[in-house]
């Protein structure tokens, strides 16, 4: 019987710094991923005491099918390694597909593979030869050298691990949050020196927990965006709602259209309301703050490469991490420039201001904080419609009609249920952030960079 055996194996050339360890021949599979790392749940396992230039998941071969001709061609994927993978001689950059007899290393001077690809095509399945010694499945782990075999002495302590910070290098940026860790030190420090200082405080507060929402999007969105397009875009958001356009939108959604906000303690019934906030409150909030992010649309179309990769939007990721942004800025404006103060000063007048003050706080906190589930929900979500239409350039004008009219129902349905009942909030809440959830989702396994996603790579989808 003829058919097509897919054969594909990595022999190991040397251990590094443990050279007279027996070597081995790994077959690895055409149908299932293959990580490599120190890990003990991956599927080649190298021993973390022996192999320490390697990360605990350093690399992946995967077994891509080509369309044309139905056959695997392997593809070798660094996992963000600390100290980088290198294919003959090359430092890996993302994926690429392997040949038969490119080396791979672990890390310079680390463990050393060739990849060899004994596949036939077309052949019969007995004819197929394979390496005949030492073979092992990277399907089901090796087992451990004998104790016969040469180990390294367990108790000897190196210099690295009596010292981690010798030795993580690039790990404390890259895995360990180390940024993240400097700025929540440097909020700290300075909400200490603004104690008695109400307004100081909020705004410090304010800002910290609106960065912390907006680094949990962008780790689920896994493509790095730099910082400062992000923070301009929040930034042109907050502009925008202290500039003239704000009265301009005020007039034609709340005054032309129907979407006059009830006043405190107007009866009305919940049809009208809904209307009322789809006007008022969704149409035009969630087109003010898509402006900067189709500003940067327009400025990256404009720019030159690399920058208008940067800048601009090209892909649906770019638009929900803009999106988000933007809604940072209309959050912070909208909190500290006019929820936060209203009840301030109602709550001095009758009780004091010590009690003006907590109440503040009581109410910027979850405001600031729910805007995962709230503005950047809705922002988000639009911006995925926004990067979609750019991939679907035909269909554009509907994508947007469709993403502006369903991010604008959802904002109002928040805002309408916050009139009745706080259980209904609530699941308006989950509701709104599992749209912007299944967006990102979706976005990942759109986005043209997928293999340099850092969170598909780590999510594993």
């Amino acid at each position: 019987m003829t058919g097509q055996l897919y054969k594909g194996y990595l022999r190991q050339l040397s251990t590094g710094s443990t050279p007279d360890l027996p070597l081995l021949v790994y077959r690895i599979s055409d149908n299932q991923d293959i990580v490599i790392g120190r890990d003990p749940n991956c599927q080649i396992v190298l021993d973390q005491n022996q192999y320490t230039i390697v990360s605990r998941r350093h690399l992946a071969i995967r077994p891509p099918f080509s369309e044309e001709n139905d056959l695997p061609q392997w593809e070798i994927c660094d996992l963000d390694s600390a100290n980088g993978t290198y294919l003959n001689g090359q430092l890996l950059q993302g994926c690429q597909n392997l040949v038969s007899g490119d080396r791979i290393e672990l890390g310079q001077n680390g463990p050393q593979f060739i990849f060899e690809d004994q596949s036939n095509y077309g052949e019969s399945s007995s004819s197929a030869s394979s390496p005949k010694s030492n073979v092992r499945s990277a399907i089901s782990k090796p087992t451990k050298p004998s104790s016969t075999s040469r180990r390294p002495k367990s108790d000897l302590v190196t210099l690295t691990q009596l010292f981690p910070i010798f030795s993580t290098g690039r790990d404390l940026t890259q895995k360990a949050f180390l940024i993240p860790g400097i700025l929540t030190v440097f909020f700290v420090v300075l909400m200490f020196a603004a104690v008695g200082e109400p307004i100081v405080f909020n705004l410090l507060i304010a800002a910290y927990l609106a960065g912390a929402a907006l680094f949990f999007v962008y780790q689920l969105c896994g493509k790095p965006k730099p910082w400062w397009v992000l923070l301009s875009c929040a930034i042109a958001t907050a502009l925008i709602l202290i500039s003239p356009l704000l009265p301009v939108f005020i007039t034609v959604f709340r005054e032309i259209l129907p979407g006059n906000l009830p006043n405190q303690g107007e009866q009305i019934s919940f049809g009208s309301l809904l209307i009322q906030m789809f006007f008022g409150a969704g149409l035009m909030e969630e087109l003010l703050k898509a402006l900067p992010v189709l500003g940067a649309f327009v400025l990256g179309k404009l720019l030159r490469f690399p920058w208008r990769q940067r800048v601009g939007i090209w892909e649906p990721l770019d638009g929900i991490l803009l999106g988000a942004a933007s809604a940072v800025g209309f959050t912070l404006v909208e909190t500290l420039g006019q929820y936060v103060p209203e009840i301030m000063n109602n709550v001095t007048l009758q009780s004091g201001e010590g009690q003006g003050q907590l109440l503040g706080l009581q109410l910027l906190i979850p405001r600031v904080l729910g805007s995962v589930a709230g503005h950047m929900a809705y922002s988000g979500y639009l911006g995925y419609f926004i990067g979609l239409s750019v991939l679907k350039p035909r269909q554009g004008w509907l994508i947007l009609l469709i993403g502006y009219i369903s991010a604008s129902a959802l904002h109002a349905l928040w805002n309408t249920t916050g009139y009745i009942s706080g259980l209904l909030l609530a699941i308006v809440g989950v509701l709104s952030y599992a749209f912007l959830a299944a967006a990102i989702l979706k976005a990942r396994a759109l986005s043209p960079t997928r293999s340099q996603n850092f969170a598909t790579r780590f999510f594993g989808d």
